[in-house]
């Protein structure tokens, strides 16, 4: 079955809504538009939609309220948009579960390249790095991860992961006791030139731990080397 090509985009701006969509088509995606959060969220169809843009200032519902929403419906790469460059602003809408923050202005090129960026992962099951690549099946411990059907268990337990967080498990799980700094992690899950903002980092490793650990406060699988990064704690390492 060939992936849906197709993508949400929702703007209150008309004119940024048209030059979106006209750079995704010319890229070969479908695109359908959306002004505010209400006809975003009556427009997405888990089943048709591939990714879903959407701009945090809007009226009515709001981006990040309308994201949380259709990532409580689908794992599909989520893409915020917003004027705002504050380190809230981006925790929140990471925190809800989006999987990346461009602020405005943005070029259009980028985006486009964002878009292709994360869904290319998204299909590809995991996106945890060159090394890990031709793993099928990934078992540290009492986690096992099933790369191909982006399936996560640990401790016998079905969890449920975005595409984001699953890749990140999957690095660090595929090499347990390697440290990898914030940067590396990045640039692996993200497929982009480490730029300085932790932020994307630091938001998604709580909330993965909040869904793997039995006392996210006390990390027992992902541990945190100060002043470093991450590894997955090994026999040997924890």
């Amino acid at each position: 079955m060939v992936a849906p090509r197709r993508i949400l985009v929702v703007d209150d701006d008309d004119a940024i809504l048209d030059v979106v969509r006209m750079n995704l088509e010319a890229e070969g995606f479908g695109v359908d538009t959306a002004a505010d959060g209400e006809a975003a969220l009556n427009a997405f169809d888990p089943r048709l939609h591939a990714m879903a843009v959407v701009d945090v200032n809007m009226p009515g519902i709001d981006g990040f309220e309308t994201a949380r929403r259709i990532r409580a419906a689908s794992d599909v790469p989520i893409l915020m948009l917003s004027v705002r460059d504050s380190e809230v602003d981006k925790a929140i809408g990471l925190g809800i579960g989006a999987d990346d923050y461009v602020t405005k202005p943005f070029s259009p090129l980028e985006l486009v390249a964002r878009v292709k960026a994360h869904l290319r992962r998204y299909n590809a099951g995991s996106g945890s790095g060159e090394d890990d690549e031709t793993e099928p099946m990934i078992e540290a411990g009492r986690v096992r991860l099933d790369v191909a059907r982006h399936e996560a268990v640990v401790g016998g337990e079905p969890v449920d992961l975005t595409a984001t967080e699953f890749r990140i498990l999957a690095l660090l799980a595929a090499h347990p006791g390697r440290v990898y700094t914030k940067a590396q992690i990045y640039e692996r899950v993200w497929g982009e030139d480490f730029g300085g903002d932790y932020s994307t980092v630091q938001v998604h490793i709580p909330r993965l731990r909040k869904k793997i650990e039995a006392d996210p406060s006390e990390p027992a699988l992902i541990g945190t080397v100060w002043g470093i990064g991450y590894r997955f704690e090994s026999e040997t390492s924890a």
